[in-house]
Parts: C-alpha cells; sequence; structure tokens
C-alpha cells in the first residue's frame, strides 16, 4: 500500500495561507462573486506579512479560484466542492496543485516519446493498464492504483528511465493528486467519470497510432483538465 502522502514539516507560509483562504472559499465564508479581505485585512488576521499574502492570492489566481479586478480588489470565481477537503491531504493542497503543472510537462513529453518508441509489449501493457481502470470505475471504486499503473505504463514506453524514476520518486505526491481527482470524481455524475476515461482513451489511441504531437497534447489536455475539475465545484468539465 501507498504510504500517505505527509506534507514537509516545514510548510511554506503562503502554502499555509493559501489553503487557509481556500477553506473559506469552500465553506462558504468567502461566497463566489464576493471580494475577499483586502491585503491589508488578511496580512493581519493571519499575522503574515503582505508579500506573503500576494503570493497565496496569485496562486489562488493561477488555480482559478480567485481573479483579481484592477483597482476593485480579489473577488472569488470558483467554489470547489464541499467534499473537496475530505478527499485533500491536510497542509498539502497547495503544494498537490502545483503538482499537476510539473505533470503537464513530465508527462505530457513522456506521451510524445511514447508514441515514438513504444513496442507491441509497451502496448499491450498500456492497453490491458487502461482496461483494468476501466473495469474497477465500472465497479463504483476510486481506481487510484490503476491511474497510477496506466501513467507508469506510459512513462515506461517513452524508454527514457527518467520519466518512469521522476514518477515514482514523487510516488507520494502522485498518489495524493490522484486520490483527491478520483475521490471526487465518484461524488460527480456518471458523465465526469465518463469524461476522464475518454480523457484516457484519446492519449492511449495517439499512443497506439504513432501520433506524438497528439499524444502529447492529449496528456497535457488530461492533466490540465484534472486539475480544473477539482476547482470547478458543480461546473463542468
Amino acid at each position: 500500500m501507498l504510504e500517505k502522502y505527509r506534507p514537509a514539516q516545514r510548510v511554506r507560509l503562503a502554502d499555509q495561507l493559501y489553503e487557509q483562504v481556500l477553506q473559506g472559499i469552500v465553506s462558504g465564508e468567502y461566497a463566489e462573486g464576493t471580494r475577499l479581505p483586502s491585503e491589508n485585512q488578511l496580512s493581519d488576521a493571519f499575522g503574515v506579512s503582505r508579500p506573503i499574502v500576494r503570493e497565496a492570492l496569485f496562486r489562488l489566481q493561477v488555480d482559478g479560484l480567485v481573479v483579481a479586478r484592477q483597482g476593485s480588489g480579489t473577488y472569488v470565481q470558483r467554489r470547489p466542492s464541499a467534499e473537496f477537503f475530505q478527499h485533500a491531504p491536510a497542509g498539502a493542497v497547495a503544494e498537490v496543485l502545483r503538482f499537476f503543472e510539473l505533470r503537464i510537462a513530465v508527462e505530457g513529453e513522456a506521451a510524445f516519446h511514447a508514441a515514438q518508441r513504444r513496442t507491441e509489449s509497451d502496448l499491450n501493457r498500456i492497453n490491458a493498464s487502461n482496461k483494468r481502470l476501466e473495469a474497477v470505475i465500472t465497479a463504483g471504486e476510486v481506481g487510484v492504483s490503476e491511474d497510477i499503473d496506466l501513467h507508469e505504463a506510459i512513462a515506461q514506453a517513452a524508454h527514457n528511465d527518467l520519466f518512469l524514476e521522476t514518477l515514482r520518486h514523487l510516488t507520494t505526491l502522485f498518489d495524493a493528486s490522484l486520490r483527491l481527482t478520483r475521490g471526487l470524481s465518484l461524488k460527480k455524475q456518471a458523465s465526469r467519470q465518463r469524461l476522464v476515461q475518454d480523457e484516457h482513451a484519446a492519449i492511449v489511441f495517439a499512443i497506439s497510432e504513432g501520433n506524438p504531437d497528439s499524444a502529447r497534447t492529449a496528456m497535457r489536455h488530461h492533466i490540465d483538465n484534472a486539475r480544473i475539475r477539482l476547482v470547478s465545484g458543480n461546473q463542468e468539465p
């Protein structure tokens, strides 16, 4: 069994503030469409400097949770699902969301090279992994280990050990990101789960067809959509 992800002992102040503001958004304390407290107010309320506040607000904006309006302030743009913090690793939400950016870069290139270099054995493993994932989703299970196996099979098919080693070096963080997305997906309509599997199918098809550009695009699209789904609440995708 994978070890549960634990954040570093010294969590960055900006990440702590990010998570506290996000908790306020999820709980409804900061309602969707309303203005957040000013930088000075947040600085005083949480006992941190204004540069720390700016960094936390910037990350919230990058993740599509808030929007800054010139001369007016920062407003809540999206409210994640109420179940968000039931699945998110305490103290590491900001880090997990940043991890999606790394995944886009690493796994996008892994898929590109997998489409160029995959062998018949690689394709067999990728297809078998995808079928196992499809089966557990149909059974209503989370499917974290099956999802990881599919992504690792694609990384292995790139025939560059560093892609797979990078994912495995970050296994607990990888597990946390997938457990969060998978856990929330079970709370949504079946159409959303079908959408996720359609994204996997597009990646597998592009690799099978030997189309590296399409494989890279499909993988990047899938991971970015996974990040968006985390913060979109009841909105699509």
